[in-house]
């Protein structure tokens, strides 16, 4: 049962009010950015709430039990604390989103209605729409660990122990040349057989991607020449010159493990576990082994 503060419960209960909504966005990278839908300045909890910023929200949908409630949000690219470039570089990706009701004569009378995160975030005609996940979204993600033939590490964390650090699977390279913004020709990974960066990640260190990644779809190397293709499209245009660094990347097999990384020590998958093919397999009468019936 939600408790209201009860300077606001009076404030309710009198007829005529002056409520307003306001919206506290904090992103992966800690900047935290404050809206309101009403025509002034709101500022608490050390955050100013600004109008005419560009963001609103859809009606508040709610249910009892585990049902997953939301809203949209809803906002204008053109607003000077909207940029469209933050949003296709994935800043806004899972950012806490909490939705107060608050007496805008007295900013201290106020109420969380909603504590959520971002979801899908879409873009058209200068404007942009996200989706605001409630907290009982997670109760649809997988926790714990999955019983698989792949492993469920990522690639150099704790729980993989490889040092993605070291020269073997980390390198710098430059754009010799560009053939859109996903695809290039790269100098400084001439050293590296083909395919040993696909599942990579690419970091971009300078031009106008600077500060930015992708994962790497292709890794083909013929006659030394390079070719890099990324997974998704840069937001600038890659150009001749521009400096990434890249590490190398796992397909999450044990045989890669052991061959490419030697590290099959940490290997967090179940190789050896029986397949689908096991599980539905029979005796047949007839079928022996050392004497014995076998299953097949």
């Amino acid at each position: 049962m939600r408790t209201i503060d009860p300077g606001l419960a009076a404030h309710l209960a009198a007829g005529v009010t002056t409520l307003c909504r306001c919206w506290r966005v904090t992103r992966g990278d800690g900047v935290v950015l404050g809206f309101t839908d009403h025509d002034r300045d709101i500022a608490f909890d050390g955050v100013t709430y600004e109008p005419e910023s560009g963001f609103d929200a859809s009606e508040d949908v709610s249910a009892t039990g585990f049902v997953v409630g939301g809203l949209e949000a809803l906002g204008a690219l053109s607003s000077d604390r909207l940029d469209a470039d933050d949003l296709a570089a994935g800043l806004y990706d899972n950012a806490e989103v909490a939705v107060f009701l608050v007496n805008w004569t007295t900013p201290a009378e106020r109420h969380l209605m909603r504590l959520g995160h971002l979801g899908e975030v879409t873009r058209e005609d200068g404007a942009f729409r996200a989706e605001v996940r409630g907290l009982a979204a997670e109760l649809d993600e997988p926790k714990g660990r999955v019983f698989r033939h792949t492993c469920d590490a990522d690639l150099g964390d704790n729980r993989c122990g490889v040092d993605l650090d070291d020269p073997v699977f980390r390198a710098d390279g430059a754009v010799t040349a560009a053939t859109d913004r996903r695809r290039f020709t790269a100098s400084g990974l001439e050293a590296y057989s083909a395919g040993w960066f696909e599942r990579g990640r690419l970091q971009w260190t300078s031009g106008a991607n600077a500060g930015r990644a992708m994962e790497v779809r292709a890794h083909r190397a013929s006659g030394g020449l390079v070719v890099i293709e990324l997974w998704q499209p840069m937001h600038f245009d890659v150009a001749v010159d521009d400096a990434f660094t890249v590490t190398a990347g796992c397909d999450k097999l044990f045989a890669t493990c052991q061959a490419k990384f030697d590290n099959a020590v940490n290997f967090r998958g179940f190789p050896h576990m029986p397949g689908n093919d096991f599980a539905l397999s029979y005796a047949r009468a007839g079928d022996v082994n050392d004497g014995g019936p076998v299953v097949g």
